[in-house]
């Protein structure tokens, strides 16, 4: 059976402050090197601080042991944690469970293996064993600025840096906090840098949301500080909700040596974690009424001129037409349209397919964002429940807000241009 392993490369060397943290360096199996990706977003249960001393015929086979002797003690303590009684399985079972395990401190002899170690069984299956409930409430898609100051500079993802890969580490899955985290490539280092988390502007921000698909912002700060190269660091950590980075906690932590940098963080982290969901449980973690309304936008010169010939063109309809006792008549609106966007031909390709919609009279892209979401102004006869049936039955996904349409297609990118029907190549209605 195959099974992740984790290791760590440096624990801790300052017990009194960061007592009983763990820290993840390297994943075996991921081609060498740390993660770039958060190592196990899928919220399994995790088990640490289970120990094991171990001896076999040599190193190998002691540490094999070991692990195995950890997955049965973390078993217990899991099945004892949510049913209240311990519970056993074979050894088969266990490693159908097991998702990884987290070396937080190990010595290796010729034939003794001595460890403490962390276990992460899977959320489901293991759930399912033990009957319990594995679902977790989260909060809103919350975007995370991780900014780290070192030297006197700050920087998110100006640079790489020990801040960002720590939070890359953490294993979020079982947090109530929906953490929206960014790897800091494309435009990720212009949007969300140090300067960005001193503005308060809303308008700015909802920009940046919207980009990524979260709803608030959580800034997680901390300040390195070193006596020498290679000596103590000491860790000043806080963490701030919402543009105004109204303060959710704050604290210090110290390690004895560089060596111990990793652990340093992530034990930073776990308590800044629990900050944050003990925020969201006393209700402080809000969002902004004004960060979540969108404000009006200024119209185009070419929305005026298409409103207003829009317009024209409904007067002299009305002036031609011979009225009837049952004549009904139909209004012509302007609604903002919010379409996904991943290139350049797909913003043609989604324009082309709006202005086939029947009742449609213009669409013209106002906003522009490649690889996020762009907005159109579209013109249309009739109400936007009307709109929005007509884009449903040509295969969009919609999702209707005040004056507001966000559209995508069922598959999740964006149409691509379709030809004129030709015999058998003609598409089929999706």
């Amino acid at each position: 059976m195959h099974r992740k392993r984790i290791f760590l490369a440096a624990g801790l060397t300052s017990a009194l402050l960061i007592a009983g943290a763990a820290g993840v360096g390297l994943a075996q199996g991921s081609g060498g090197g740390g993660s770039p990706v958060p190592i196990d977003p899928s919220g399994s249960f995790e088990i640490s601080g289970v120990q094991v001393d171990v001896k076999g015929k040599d190193a190998e086979a002691a540490r094999q042991g070991g692990w195995r002797i950890a997955q049965r003690k973390g078993w217990e303590v899991l099945s004892q944690r949510l049913t209240g009684k311990k519970s056993e399985l074979s050894d088969s079972v266990l490693d159908s469970l097991v998702t990884g395990i987290v070396v937080e401190n190990e010595q290796i002899g010729p034939t003794r293996y001595i460890a403490r170690l962390g276990v992460l069984f899977d959320r489901g299956k293991a759930g399912s064993i033990l009957g319990v409930s594995t679902v977790v409430s989260q909060s809103p898609p919350m975007l995370l600025v991780p900014l780290q100051f070192s030297g006197g500079a700050g920087r998110v993802f100006e640079r790489e840096t020990a801040w960002v890969r720590a939070w890359n580490r953490f294993r979020s899955g079982g947090s109530t906090i929906d953490y929206v985290r960014l790897q800091g490539s494309g435009p990720d280092a212009l949007l969300v840098n140090a300067g960005q988390t001193l503005r308060r502007g809303r308008n700015w921000w909802r920009t940046i949301l919207d980009q990524y698909g979260a709803s608030d912002v959580l800034v997680a700060e901390v300040q390195l500080r070193r006596d020498y190269p290679g000596g103590p660091v000491v860790g000043i950590f806080s963490a701030n909700h919402g543009p105004d980075r109204v303060p959710v906690t704050s604290f210090a932590l110290r390690v004895d040596n560089g060596d111990s940098l990793d652990a340093l963080l992530d034990a930073g982290i776990q308590r800044i974690d629990r900050a944050f969901q003990n925020a969201l449980a006393t209700g402080q973690l809000g969002t902004d009424r004004l960060l979540a309304a969108h404000p009006p936008r200024p119209k185009t010169e070419e929305e005026k001129r298409a409103e207003a010939e829009a317009a024209a063109a409904a007067a002299a309809a009305t002036a031609t037409a011979s009225p009837t006792p049952d004549a009904t008549s139909t209004s012509t609106a302007s609604f903002t349209v919010q379409v996904e966007t991943p290139s350049a031909a797909s913003v043609t390709a989604s324009e082309s397919a709006v202005r086939g919609v029947p009742g449609v009279r213009s669409a013209t892209t106002t906003s522009l964002a490649l690889g996020g979401i762009s907005v159109m102004r579209v013109t249309f006869d009739g109400p936007i429940a009307s709109l929005r049936a007509a884009l449903e039955a040509r295969g969009w996904q919609v999702q209707e807000g005040p004056g507001v349409l966000r559209i995508r297609r069922a598959g999740g990118s964006a149409p691509a241009p379709q030809p004129a029907p030709q015999g058998a190549d003609a598409p089929k209605a999706q």
